[in-house]
């Protein structure tokens, strides 16, 4: 591990291309805030052209937000498996139960996730990790597959969700850590010194200013850590789902990563923004590379 006074902190915001608005508040929370990589959802209905928007940004790091619980699939077969909502992805729930009873093997998600990849790297995005859509890929079965991807593509760095309670948690957010945990759990021969520390689960949906002044505190000087996030603009002409309006705090997030406030208060706690271009394996650990600590 680098000997440092400072912690290294990924501003990760999920959902790039789940809706042209959110898209755009991700945009600006890199250009005018913190966020230093964004996860690329690739079966978005405009995916063409926010991958373009996306190729202009080259200081901000791309991955794939693999998805099989929101809108159509890629891979035709497994829009006949899911015959019954219309070949569209059924909800997290549903699809979940549907992986674990068989009905949906781990071959077709990883068969659908390997399209998704591809469409990506086609559009001319450079990938450098992989996470997924509501976190699925925590079930066992699809942590295999995602690790088997990330080998073949050569893609470095994987999402390993945990959460933790800070003692303001929605009851939500305490049920996601929960379940989290329990799959952290099975998971566990999988989580090693090659992962960047997970945070902003438990404030998933509202982050705000109160997230950072909690947690900046405790963070391990040497340690990479990445913060989960997702900004993103409101507009009610494409955002027509309730559930959704009421899970996210768009704009609140937005408001939080670009506030003049949040370089201060990282400065204070001696944590340093990086991105995953900044770092390498040494030593079977995660390590921040010594041109990006010569760089800053």
């Amino acid at each position: 591990m680098p000997d440092s006074r400072e912690a290294y902190l990924i501003v990760n915001a999920d959902d790039y291309g789940y809706f042209r608005c959110v898209s755009e508040g991700i945009l600006k929370a890199a250009s005018q805030g913190i966020v230093t990589a964004t996860g690329v959802m690739a079966n978005a209905l405009h995916f063409r052209d926010q991958a373009a928007r996306l190729r202009e940004r080259e200081a901000l790091d791309v991955g794939v937000h693999l998805n099989v619980t929101d809108g159509m699939p890629l891979t035709s077969g497994l829009r006949r498996l899911l015959a019954e909502s219309g070949g569209a992805f059924p909800g997290k729930f549903r699809m979940a139960t549907a992986i674990m009873r068989g009905a949906v093997k781990p071959d077709d998600v990883k068969g659908e996730w390997k399209a998704q990849i591809d469409r990506c790297l086609g559009a001319g995005l450079p990938l450098r990790f992989l996470n997924s859509h509501e976190h699925l890929h925590m079930l066992p079965s699809l942590f295999a597959a995602i690790e088997e991807l990330a080998a073949e593509y050569g893609i470095g760095h994987i999402r390993f969700p945990s959460g933790r309670f800070d003692g303001v948690s929605s009851g939500g957010s305490v049920f996601r850590s929960v379940v989290l945990g329990a799959l952290q759990t099975v998971n566990r021969r999988r989580k090693d010194a090659r992962r960047a520390r997970f945070l902003g689960l438990e404030a998933s949906g509202r982050l705000d200013l109160g997230y950072f002044e909690r947690v900046l505190p405790s963070l391990r000087p040497g340690e990479v850590y990445e913060l989960m996030c997702h900004p993103g603009e409101y507009d009610p002409t494409e955002v027509t789902d309730a559930r959704l309006r009421r899970y996210h705090d768009w704009e609140g997030e937005l408001r939080t990563l670009t506030s003049a406030e949040l370089p201060n208060l990282l400065m204070q706690h001696g944590v340093r923004l990086i991105g995953y271009r900044d770092l390498e394996i040494r030593d079977a650990h995660l390590a921040v590379r010594s041109q990006a600590l010569a760089a800053a």
